[in-house]
């Protein structure tokens, strides 16, 4: 009999929770609260806090704070909102001035508002309030022009009071909670703004009755019809935004996997698509068919490394580009012990000519285009190659051993195995993985040759060791069963003759450089780290430039937040400089002149010295001249920035494809003028 009890939020039936005296003291501590300016974050803060971590990770339930929304909305409809405002207004005719904001005024009624992994609401909280703040000022400047606004009030005749409505909000949401949640905070919205509403003009639309609220839908977002959830309607404008679950490749359920295999079908490499990637590849299948543009949150993998070529290619396909992009920066919510990430936001749109905003450390920039990597470049993919451009040598993966630790020795193993025979010396070398190289750790390895094994099972201690290694790889998976007939040594078994070049697989995002180095021909690598045999001193310097440090940071995977180096991504791909005889003494100067000044603080792990904050004056001057040095084989004029390396770096990139591309075909022209021609003789 009530009224206000509609709107749908007493849909359904629920059954009355037993309260103890603690419960409902509480409750009635919270009814006493003044809750009338509460921020709307507070509920997605609450289950934050509530959910069990465990749930939550396996939901991919996040919480954005409101200046991080504000980070969305504002590149993708309220600034431009704001400005058709100011335009409006400095019109020199009263009429016009009052026509465009007629005009605007039915535009906000003809926007919609879609999120498609809405959690608790809060991007469309945040929203609709905004939109209902700029339509007060757009009411009360009509107001003052048509003279209906005076002394703080409005007359509004027989106007509608306001414009916009719940129903323009739509919402998808796979937790059912978070999905009820979200509806009761939209009508929370409303009756806020309604009374922000009254102060501003004394007169406002009752919040109660409740009517019809926001399209929330519970259900999942990567199997629903968006266009179901939020239809197209004749001159509507929809934007779509968020902050949708990231779960990379690794990291997602059964469940999830066979989402993304529904969203993307048959396409190559599913399998290693980050599950945020739905999202953006429905948000641009949606932007192909409607008037719309879409920006999500995002974790930085899916514009670093192998994502970028399975997540964009496909999206620049259906007509897409990136129209606003923030680069990296600290993700942050009022929930308690929130994870510290970073994250990008992406928006995407329709191609065309309109400009392109990119912002970092909160300065906009306008730019021609935004690449997938988010650079000022075009829109190239580096993708995987199995061999460099120039005729540099191979990076390849250190020794995989596949021997259960049988052949690996630790400083008290290698002492006792030379104990009990002396002759063991000769099967013994040194052993180095990332963590030993960085950190000076000290490891050995039983490493014995075909033409050795003769001699070495001849020591008791050796040979047990091999018996072992045998009968781990026979309990083993399909590659090391494949092993059991070469039990006395590593998978792999490369060496070098003069010297080996050593590479971290994986190195912090704080260095500046990446740490190389040079060890002698004996040691042995494993593939924590990758290796090149018998290199010269120059290549050190290229791969210690700050100029190829800025080539990984791009286009590398990562762990987290460090830059994983691969050589299919971020060797073979660099665009290496071609050297003559002096150049490559005068970088082999440099070279000796890093390794001096390393040697000058050998009490010290290469891991310290090469902390940002720690590392020695001299060491840093001595790449600083490197640098100079390998800069100066690509270009006399010095680079001002970070950016304008990674962008001249890119367009070298660019060239090299297109080079390759036109002799492959002028290859393939031959070849088939060649057939032909030998058809013909015949």
């Amino acid at each position: 009999e009530f009224p206000y009890v509609n709107g749908g939020l007493f849909r359904e039936q629920h059954p009355t929770p037993e309260f103890t005296r603690k419960s409902r003291t509480i409750m009635l501590e919270c009814g006493n609260l003044d809750w009338s300016a509460i921020n709307p974050d507070i509920f997605g803060s609450m289950i934050q806090a509530v959910v069990t971590p465990e749930h939550r990770g396996g939901l991919g339930m996040h919480y954005t704070s409101v200046p991080n929304i504000m980070k969305v909305i504002e590149p993708l409809f309220l600034n431009d909102l704001k400005a058709t405002y100011e335009h409006a207004i400095q019109k020199k005719r009263k009429g016009d001035r009052i026509n465009d904001l007629n005009d605007l005024l039915k535009r906000l009624q003809s926007l919609k508002i879609f999120d498609p992994a809405c959690g608790s609401g809060n991007f469309l909280i945040i929203a609709y309030k905004e939109l209902r703040k700029l339509e007060i000022q757009i009411l009360k400047s009509k107001g003052e022009l048509e003279g209906t606004y005076s002394a703080g009030k409005l007359d509004f005749g027989n106007e509608m009071r306001s414009v916009i409505s719940l129903s323009q909000f739509y919402g998808i949401e796979l937790d059912d909670f978070a999905h009820e949640v979200a509806s009761l905070s939209l009508w929370l919205a409303e009756h806020q703004m309604n009374t922000f509403f009254l102060k501003e003009f004394g007169s406002t639309k009752p919040t109660l009755p409740l009517e019809d609220g926001g399209h929330i839908v519970h259900g999942n977002a990567t199997r629903l019809d968006w266009e179901e959830v939020c239809p197209k309607e004749e001159g509507a404008e929809i934007y779509i935004l968020g902050n949708p679950p990231y779960l990379g490749a690794r990291n997602q359920s059964r469940q999830q996997k066979e989402d993304i295999q529904f969203v993307f079908g048959k396409m190559k490499g599913v399998n290693s698509i980050d599950y945020i990637g739905c999202w953006f590849y429905k948000g641009a299948l949606f932007n192909e068919k409607n008037d719309s543009q879409c920006s999500f949150v995002s974790t930085n993998s899916i514009c670093q490394g192998e994502q970028v070529s399975l997540l964009w290619k496909p999206v620049f396909q259906l007509k897409n580009e990136i129209g606003f992009a923030h680069k990296s920066f600290l993700w942050a919510n009022n929930a308690k012990k929130n994870a510290a990430v970073y994250v990008i936001i992406v928006g995407i749109r329709k191609a065309n000519h309109k400009p392109k905003l990119l912002f970092q450390n909160g300065i906009q920039k306008t730019v021609k285009n935004i690449s997938p990597y988010l650079t000022e470049n075009n829109n190239v993919i580096v993708k995987k190659r199995n061999e460099p451009f120039t005729d540099v040598p191979s990076l390849v993966f250190g020794n995989q051993a596949i021997e259960g630790g049988n052949l690996i020795l630790n400083k008290e193993e290698k002492e006792l195995l030379i104990k009990s025979d002396f002759k063991a010396k000769d099967f013994i070398r040194p052993l180095y993985g990332a963590f030993d190289y960085l950190n000076g750790g000290e490891r050995w390895c039983i490493w014995i040759k075909e033409e050795q094994l003769e001699d070495a099972i001849k020591i008791p201690s050796i040979k047990e060791r091999i018996n072992k290694v045998r009968e781990f790889r026979k309990t083993g998976g399909e590659v090391a069963r494949s092993l059991i007939h070469i039990p006395y040594r590593f998978r792999y078994i490369h060496e070098g003759l003069k010297n080996v070049l050593i590479l971290p697989r994986t190195t912090s995002e704080r260095r500046e450089f990446l740490v190389v180095g040079f060890l002698k021909s004996n040691s042995v690598i494993t593939d924590a780290a990758q290796v090149i045999y018998d290199p010269e001193p120059f290549v050190f310097s290229i791969l210690s430039s700050k100029l190829h440090m800025c080539w990984v940071k791009a286009v590398a995977g990562r762990l987290k937040m460090d830059p994983r180096y691969s050589n299919s991504l971020c060797y073979n791909t660099y665009p290496f400089p071609i050297l003559d005889k002096s150049k490559k003494s005068e970088l082999e100067n440099h070279v000796y002149k890093v390794l001096e000044q390393r040697e000058k603080n050998s009490e010290k792990t290469l891991a310290q010295l090469y902390d940002p904050d720690k590392m020695p004056d001299g060491l840093r001057q001595a790449h600083h001249e490197l640098d100079q040095a390998v800069e100066r084989c690509y270009r006399e004029e010095p680079f001002t920035s970070d950016e304008e390396r990674l962008a001249y770096l890119f367009k070298l990139y660019e060239k090299m494809i297109a080079e390759e591309q036109e002799r492959d075909t002028l290859f393939a022209q031959q070849k088939k003028t060649r057939k032909k021609k030998k058809k013909t003789t015949t």
